[in-house]
C-alpha cells in the first residue's frame, strides 16, 4: 500500500491566516495525508500568502523558487490566501511551478484541487461562493493550548490603502450556533484559551447577538480558561463590549485597536470614519471600564501627502494613549486601491526614517509597560518549550511572553506566578512556592 503523501503549510501575515492555515491542514489531514516538520519533506507544500503589503507578494514568489530541490524535483504547490484571490491565474503566469491556485473563500475545495492537477493542469478557484467554506470542513481535532477561531470575515470599511475588501470580500459573520460549536471542539482537543478572528471581530452579529453577547456566552463554557478578540475597529467599539472587558472575568485584558494615523485630515483621506478626539475618548471609556487594560495598535507611516507635521500628530498619540504593544508599518501602495494613484506619494526614504522615529517610541513604551509589570502576581498559560534546560513559555493575561524556569511544568499548564525581570520583548516569571 502506498504510504499516505506529505503536506506542509507555510501562512505568511495576520492571525486569521494561520487560522485558515490550520484549517487547511485539518482538511489535507482527512484526506488521510501527513504534515511533514518542513517543506523539503513534503509532497505537497501550500503556501497560504498576505497581500496587504507589496514586499509580502515577492516573498511569495521568493518562496515558490526556493521550493526546487537540488535534484530538479519540486513538490505540488499550492498559492493560497490573499495573493491567490488577488492575482487569480497570474499566480501560475507568473510561475510554473505552481499547480494550485485558490482564494481564502475556496479553501475547502483543495483537496479536490489537488488531485485534478495532475491530470488536468493548474487548478484555480478564487470565487467567494454563497455556501460559507465553514460547512465544509472537517471537525477540529487536538489543539495547542491557545486556539484561533475566526467569527467573521471580510470589511465593508474600504480604507483607501487596504486590499481587504477585494480579496476577503464584504463583512460576513458565523452563526452563533456554528462558533459555540466549533469553540467546544477546541476546548475538547486540549485549548484553554480562545481567540476570536475577524477582519472587523467587534462587527459580529447574529441577528440582535453582538460579540459582547457571543464572550459572555464563551464564558460559561467549562475548560475555557481565557478568551480573546482581534482586530477592531473603533467605528463597532460597542459600550457592551467595553463593559464586558470590566463584567468577564475570562476575558484577558488587552485590546488590538488601530488608529493608523493621529492627524485627522489623513484620517479622513484614509476612509477611517473616525477622527483623533473620537479615538482617544473611546480609549478612555476602555480604561475606565478595565484600568489595567493593555492597549495595542496599527500605524502607517508614509501615507500619501503625509507632511512632518501631521506625523508629529501620530507621534503625539501615541505618546497620548501609552501602548503596550503596536504594529508599525511604511506605507505600501496596492493596485486597485484609491491611495494607490494619490498625489504626493512620499519618498522612501523619508518614509524609512519616520517609521524609524515611530518604532523606537513604540518600543520604549512597550519596555515600559513590560517594566511596570514586575513585581506582579499573575497566571501564565505555558504554550511551548524553551531554548533553555526546563525554561517554559508562556502568556501573561497582557500578551506579554513570560519564561518560566520550572522542569515540573507542561504546555497547557496554567501557572501562578510572579512577574521578576522585564526586558523590551519579554518577561521572567518565577512560580510560586508549592505547599509541601
Amino acid at each position: 500500500m502506498t504510504a499516505p503523501k506529505t503536506y506542509h503549510v507555510k501562512s505568511f501575515g495576520c492571525q486569521m491566516n494561520v487560522y485558515d492555515g490550520e484549517r487547511m491542514g485539518e482538511l489535507l489531514g482527512a484526506e488521510g495525508m501527513v504534515a511533514a516538520d518542513s517543506a523539503d519533506a513534503a509532497d505537497v507544500v501550500v503556501l497560504n500568502t498576505c497581500h496587504i503589503r507589496e514586499r509580502a507578494v515577492h516573498r511569495v514568489y521568493s518562496e515558490i523558487g526556493s521550493l526546487r530541490r537540488e535534484d530538479g524535483t519540486r513538490p505540488m504547490i499550492a498559492v493560497a490566501g490573499c495573493v491567490a484571490q488577488a492575482e487569480g491565474a497570474q499566480v501560475a503566469k507568473r510561475s510554473k511551478d505552481v499547480d494550485v491556485v485558490v482564494g481564502p473563500q475556496a479553501y475547502h475545495r483543495l483537496p479536490a484541487m489537488l488531485k485534478a492537477a495532475p491530470r488536468d493542469g493548474v487548478q484555480v478557484d478564487t470565487d467567494m461562493p454563497l455556501v460559507p467554506k465553514f460547512d465544509a470542513l472537517p471537525a477540529r481535532g487536538h489543539q495547542r493550548p491557545s486556539a484561533f477561531l475566526t467569527v467573521q470575515e471580510g470589511c465593508d470599511k474600504f480604507c483607501t490603502y487596504c486590499v481587504v475588501p477585494y480579496t476577503r470580500g464584504a463583512e460576513v459573520s458565523r452563526p452563533l450556533s456554528a462558533i459555540i460549536d466549533e469553540a467546544k471542539a477546541l476546548i475538547d482537543g486540549g485549548a484553554k484559551e480562545i481567540t476570536l478572528l475577524g477582519q472587523n471581530v467587534n462587527a459580529w452579529e447574529d441577528g440582535d447577538t453582538g460579540l459582547h453577547d457571543l464572550i459572555a456566552m464563551l464564558d460559561k463554557l467549562p475548560g475555557l480558561a481565557r478568551i480573546r478578540y482581534t482586530t477592531s475597529h473603533p467605528n463597532d467599539m460597542r459600550q457592551g463590549l467595553i463593559d464586558a472587558h470590566r463584567d468577564v472575568e475570562k476575558l484577558m485584558p488587552f485590546l488590538h485597536l488601530p488608529v493608523q494615523s493621529g492627524s485627522d485630515r489623513l484620517l479622513r483621506a484614509m476612509n477611517r470614519s473616525h477622527n483623533r478626539d473620537q479615538y482617544l475618548r473611546l480609549i478612555e471609556r476602555v480604561r475606565a471600564a478595565r484600568p489595567d487594560i493593555a492597549i495595542s495598535g496599527d500605524f502607517i507611516v508614509g501615507f500619501p501627502g503625509e507632511t512632518d507635521a501631521e506625523f508629529e500628530e501620530t507621534l503625539g498619540i501615541v505618546r497620548e494613549v501609552g501602548y503596550a504593544q503596536a504594529f508599525s508599518f511604511a506605507y505600501s501602495p496596492r493596485p486597485g486601491t484609491p491611495a494607490a494613484t494619490m498625489d504626493a506619494q512620499v519618498e522612501k526614504a523619508v518614509m524609512d526614517e519616520r517609521l524609524q522615529r515611530l518604532q523606537a517610541l513604540l518600543n520604549e513604551q512597550q519596555h515600559a509597560f513590560n517594566l511596570g509589570s514586575v513585581g506582579v502576581r499573575t497566571q501564565v498559560l505555558i504554550e511551548r518549550r524553551g531554548k533553555l534546560p526546563g525554561q517554559m513559555l508562556g502568556k501573561s493575561p497582557w500578551l506579554q511572553s513570560v519564561h518560566v524556569i520550572d522542569p515540573a511544568l507542561g504546555v497547557g499548564d496554567m501557572v501562578e506566578v510572579d512577574l521578576v525581570a522585564a526586558g523590551p520583548n519579554s518577561l521572567t516569571g518565577a512560580r510560586l512556592a508549592r505547599a509541601a
